[in-house]
């Protein structure tokens, strides 16, 4: 599980700093978008690149619903009979919606690729115009969008926070002290993350992007 949220994790940093490109202007932008599809090229035939990473993002995902789903069974196994008293442990709302917010997110992820990689639920859907896409897509006239996008990342936020604090004890931020840095760090990294990417919605719903 641990292996697999790294690679996605990566991606998601990745993904971002692409979006920021944005801010740079209609031709950098497009110029960007295009040249992910040129990757590898002439080594690869255009377009593999993608389908190579998208190959291994779905199977990244999978892996980590399936290292999710066998952790939780593997949890309800290890104690079959309910406690008869069982003492009140302090759990945050990223915790207690870790699995939830997975399935929030990966419903997200299929609504943003019919959105914004196939063009079918966007309103422009135009391949050869990636920032007039998402200037379509976040306009202010689809406030909605704009909001449903902000739920799906501050619940990816709650996620990730979960997520790399769990990763920082596993590397052993086991101390008092070292659990309050890898609480910090955690936090730190997931509003980071999130900002990167509602940036973008907000400068366009605002006119800042147009």
């Amino acid at each position: 599980m641990a292996v697999t949220g790294i690679i996605l994790v990566l991606f998601l940093i990745a993904h971002m700093l692409g979006n920021l490109k944005i801010f740079t202007g209609e031709t950098s932008f497009d110029h960007y978008a295009h040249w992910l599809r040129e990757i590898g090229t002439p080594l690869l035939p255009s377009t593999w690149y993608l389908w190579i990473q998208r190959t291994v993002l779905t199977v990244a995902v999978l892996a980590h619903i399936v290292s999710a789903t066998v952790l939780a069974t593997r949890a309800r196994a290890a104690r079959p009979v309910p406690y008869a008293h069982r003492r009140k442990i302090h759990v945050n709302y990223a915790a207690r919606t870790m699995r939830w917010g997975g399935v929030i997110i990966l419903l997200f992820v299929i609504y943003h690729i019919l959105d914004l990689t196939t063009g079918h639920l966007n309103p422009q859907g135009d391949a050869a115009n990636p920032y007039g896409n998402v200037v379509q897509d976040f306009a202010a006239d689809r406030w909605y969008v704009t909001l449903f996008y902000t739920l799906a990342i501050v619940t990816l936020g709650f996620h990730l926070r979960h997520g790399a604090f769990s990763a920082f004890r596993s590397l052993g931020q086991q101390t008092p002290k070292g659990e309050r840095r890898a609480r910090a760090a955690a936090l730190v990294f997931a509003v980071a993350l999130c900002a990167g990417y509602l940036v973008v919605p907000f400068a366009v719903l605002t006119g800042l992007v147009a």
